[in-house]
């Protein structure tokens, strides 16, 4: 029999047969081992917060909760996640440009760390729901910089942008403190951007957050309990690319943080991570339903592909560049050939990649798509066409769990009403 690719001893087929296909798998013992080696190595004072955005996964959250993560979050699904997931509020912060009148509310109510503002349009609602309910807010500031960072794969700042404020803008607001009277500023949050692969870009970048973060603080004259350096740390997915040295990192950036956090003992840092903390460690796994050749290529047609990977597929890329694919079933298949692995949906952009060396296929083959662990199925258009969320598979301690049930045909119908001339409606709207 030949060898396959295995999760802490449990065969690839195995979980494919028991779970069903496609499916994500996510290695729960190596993600917690990671994040324990960053917090070893890393400042003490800097607290390491998820980004839920990253993978919402609700046991997720609570595997790197228990590990000491605290949570990032943008929505209110997420806020209620985080706490199912057993992080306490003070432990939580909420960002996002656009947040809702209800999501601002039950920050409130919650009575979470801090509401990170990013417009002076939200900061007046923020004031105005504190009001209601006799409390002061907690608010961090998230400011747009005038700098921006080289080495980023997704700019967030340094330029026109949706998110934070200003920098420039602030600078002018010297009574912004003492304008609203149930607001309390309380922090700076500023987040260049995200899959950085530089250590020294990520520290050159935090001294850069630290020293703007003082002079806003002493400008508009408010204490600073809170600093959210951001984060970006990157992951490695394309030729070319390596992954950050965590020793290197940390030799780089603690002292960046040490000098900081002396001149403000009292001050909370805050580094988000999402990606970094997930991606290695999630594998989406899909089955060659079909093999075929056109015009002398060949196709390896599989049973998921954008609806649930839009990232792996490259979606909104100016370049399709393949993640790393491999056949995970077979590892003595011999030599390689070119194939492009494309999914089931009726679009020509459903490509999961592109001339991508694999033994030969056949049908029934598992396909893996790796470092899959964020920005998978929850970025991804997973109704289109009707597929569904695919199954979502943790495994830790020799066993697999499943975190995420695949959706049937009745879940995607359930929200849907069927509208008819003789039907009441009231009855038709509920």
């Amino acid at each position: 029999m030949s060898a396959e690719f295995e999760i802490q001893g449990i065969g690839i087929t195995e979980l494919a047969e028991r779970h069903g296909t496609p499916l994500y798998v996510y290695d729960g013992d190596a993600l917690a081992a990671n994040f324990r080696s960053l917090r070893e190595r890393l400042h003490p004072r800097a607290e390491i917060f998820f980004s839920l955005k990253a993978n919402p996964n609700l046991s997720i959250c609570a595997l790197l909760g228990a590990q000491g993560a605290r949570a990032e979050i943008s929505s209110m699904t997420e806020l209620v996640t985080a706490r199912r997931a057993g992080i306490a509020p003070r432990d939580i912060i909420f960002l996002g440009p656009g947040k809702s009148r209800a999501e601002l509310a039950a920050c409130l109510d919650e009575g979470i760390y801090a509401i990170v503002c990013e417009s002076l349009g939200e900061l007046e609602l923020i004031d105005e729901l504190a009001r209601e309910r006799g409390v002061t807010a907690p608010v961090a500031l998230r400011v747009n910089p005038s700098f921006s960072v080289k080495g980023s794969g997704l700019t967030m700042g340094g330029k026109p942008r949706q998110f934070g404020i200003d920098e420039t803008v602030l600078f002018d607001q010297s009574d912004l403190a003492g304008r609203h009277a149930n607001v309390r500023l309380m922090g700076v949050q500023v987040y260049m951007g995200t899959r950085i692969l530089s250590e020294e870009v990520v520290a050159e970048n935090t001294g850069r957050i630290f020293d703007l973060a003082e002079r806003l603080s002493e400008k508009l004259g408010f204490d600073l309990d809170l600093v959210d350096f951001g984060g970006g740390f990157g992951v490695a997915y394309f030729d070319g690319e390596r992954d950050l040295d965590q020793e290197r990192l940390t030799t780089l950036l603690n002292p960046v943080i040490e000098e900081f956090a002396a001149r403000h003992p009292g001050t909370r840092l805050i580094n988000e991570l999402g990606r970094y903390l997930t991606a290695p460690y999630g594998t989406y796994v899909s089955r060659v339903r079909y093999v075929k050749t056109s015009m002398d290529e060949n196709f390896a047609v599989v049973d998921g592909g954008t609806n649930h990977h839009m990232a792996a597929v490259g979606i909104g890329s100016f370049v399709k560049r393949n993640f790393p694919i491999r056949l995970l079933n077979r590892t003595d298949a011999g030599e390689t050939e070119s194939w492009h692995v494309t999914g089931p949906l009726c679009t020509p952009n459903d490509t999961l990649g592109k001339k991508v060396q694999l033994p030969p296929l056949r049908p029934g083959d598992l396909i893996g798509v790796e470092r899959s662990g964020a920005y998978g199925p929850t970025a991804s258009p997973v109704h289109f066409l009707s597929h569904g969320y695919p199954a979502e598979v943790l495994v830790t301690g020799g066993r697999d769990h499943l975190v995420g049930a695949p959706e049937q045909p009745e879940d995607l119908l359930r929200r849907q009403r069927l509208y008819t001339d003789d039907a009441p409606a009231a009855d038709a709207a509920h």
